[in-house]
């Protein structure tokens, strides 16, 4: 599991490097309207194979498999300063593309091999320890490529970021084959051969369908937090130090939360409790537009950010019961879903409640509780009527 985890936290740093760097050249160079393209670019590949690209992230439903993709994006990422210098903004929205794509085929087959790699009883913890190091990550990325370009040229970051995924893919390959030896993956997983269709498995386990859809509302609404600047400066008169602040609050909170979330027994069905810590995320989200005072703020951020763990690691391991084809296709409808949601909304809510922030915290934060509790209540009604996918039924919700 080390190696495992080694390479995740390898590969989302080095997600989170390359983000920060390119979208720094495209600031420099373009402004904000290249920023956004660029967002724009690198999220299109999860909807597109999220939605009609199901056979080609099969395809690569194995170790050795996420290993080549992590050359291919090591050679994108350090072809990139190339790129930009070759063709400019067409060239850095192409690799953007291309990497989009690697991440889209990456993200959902390693979150649906870790429960083929351990003990069933384990799965919650791993998940646990999967999301405390994409958190630590998220915020080293960042942070590092500010120190980096303090002291070396922007190409050479690229070049630092490269070597990430070229050492996740060592820690893949070498993964694979101590598992091949110890712990074959089953077949279903390395090679899969039944490809579920989502309907199907949606309508099957309605309660999973609807903490999904529960998912993509949360994360749409959530991009009012992008307005946090807009609240502080207008309503607190805070600087960007104290934005500055609310990041770290909800960061140290949900690293903090992480231990808890990750190893104490998850209640009741996973679909119910899901949809509700999204509905008390919401009412978070609600209260933090009623900010007076900036220590207000950094424990409204504190507690949304210890929310966070709860909700991935709650996700996660309910999808991992799925048997492997349909668990693989949910997590990749997952990462449609809020690919999907969060493209969209950062293209009109940030804008839309920069100007009201108040209102604008208290209607996202209202948006996203009321749908939370209504999907809480159909998932426990459907938790009561329903039974969920068993290993058996891969197969007869498949299409060949």
């Amino acid at each position: 599991m080390l190696t495992l985890w080694s390479a995740q936290a390898l590969s989302v740093f080095g997600d989170r490097l390359y983000a920060m760097a390119v979208m720094w050249i495209a600031w420099q160079e373009s402004g904000a309207a290249a920023m956004g393209l660029v967002a724009v670019a690198e999220s299109l590949p999860y909807i597109a194979l999220g939605s009609v690209g199901q056979r080609l992230v099969a395809r690569c439903a194995s170790l050795r498999a996420l290993a080549a993709v992590d050359l291919a994006r090591l050679l994108l990422v350090a072809a990139l300063p190339l790129a930009w210098h070759s063709f400019g903004l067409p060239g850095l929205l192409v690799c953007a593309l291309l990497l989009g794509a690697g991440g889209a085929v990456f993200d959902p087959n390693l979150g649906a091999l870790v429960p083929e790699l351990v003990e069933e009883r384990h799965v919650q913890a791993v998940n646990g320890l999967m999301d405390l190091s994409g958190r630590i990550a998220r915020i080293a990325g960042p942070g590092a490529a500010g120190l980096l370009l303090a002291v070396m040229p922007m190409r050479h970051i690229f070049w630092v970021d490269a070597a990430t995924f070229g050492i996740s893919a060592l820690a893949l390959v070498a993964l694979a084959r101590t598992t091949a030896l110890t712990a074959p993956l089953r077949a279903p997983a390395e090679k899969p051969t039944h490809r579920p269709r989502a309907r199907e498995l949606l309508r099957a386990d309605p309660g999973t369908a609807a903490a999904l859809a529960v998912h993509g509302i949360g994360i749409g609404a959530g991009a009012v937090a992008l307005a946090m600047p807009a609240l502080l400066t207008s309503h607190l008169d805070a600087g960007p130090g104290a934005y500055g602040a609310t990041l770290a609050a909800a960061g140290a909170g949900a690293v903090a939360a992480n231990g808890i979330a990750g190893n104490v027994r998850l209640p009741g069905p996973a679909p119910v409790l899901y949809c509700s810590v999204w509905a008390v995320s919401g009412l978070l989200l609600a209260a933090t537009g009623a900010a007076t005072s900036l220590p207000y703020v950094l424990v409204m951020s504190v507690l949304s950010g210890a929310i966070a763990p709860f909700l991935q690691i709650t996700l996660s391991t309910h999808l991992a019961r799925f048997p492997p084809a349909a668990r693989l296709r949910l997590m990749a409808v997952d990462l449609t879903v809020i690919r999907t949601a969060g493209t969209l909304s950062m293209l009109v809510v940030p804008a839309l409640a920069a100007t009201h922030p108040r209102a604008g915290f208290a209607a996202a934060g209202a948006v996203t509780a009321t749908a939370a509790a209504v999907g809480a209540a159909a998932a426990w009604h459907w938790s009561r009527t329903g039974s969920p996918i068993a290993a058996d039924d891969d197969r007869e919700l498949t299409r060949e």
